[in-house]
């Protein structure tokens, strides 16, 4: 049913954020998993709308997840600043360092996340995380 009715509003021409977001949950729950390339393409649209340093970030990881690491961390370089006190920036900052196979970036990120955690739940999520670096950086 929600799928039935974005594609009525895409049909209308006049795409706009809610449109956009919208599409993006559509791409999550997709029959085959996530498409994170439309994912990362609608990211791409949303921030003409909301350049908002949070949908910054969401398009980073879409891009991190699509296959383009690189840009992704190239995006979350430029945001470091702005999105210095919050907490899942340096989560998804160390994993993308522990993707690359930077360990001791990736080290110092989780430290950040998990200063900044918000629940028990979250610090022991990012300590096993930490934990599962290898010497690659890897997790």
């Amino acid at each position: 049913e929600g799928v039935a009715l974005l594609d009525r509003a895409v049909a209308r021409g006049t795409p706009g954020p809610y449109q956009i977001k919208a599409a993006i949950a559509a791409c999550h729950v997709g029959a085959d998993g996530a498409d994170w390339a439309q994912i990362a393409a609608l990211y791409d649209s949303l921030m003409q709308f909301e350049p908002t340093p949070i949908v910054g970030l969401n398009r980073a990881v879409a891009y991190a997840e699509a296959g383009q690491p690189d840009a992704a961390l190239g995006m979350l370089e430029a945001m470091r600043e702005e999105l210095a006190d919050y907490q899942p920036f340096h989560a998804a900052h160390a994993d993308l360092l522990a993707r690359s196979g930077d360990a001791s970036g990736a080290r110092s990120a989780y430290d950040k996340a998990i200063e900044l955690a918000a629940s028990e739940a979250d610090v022991a999520f990012l300590e096993r995380r930490r934990g599962g670096l290898d010497q690659r950086g890897k997790v």
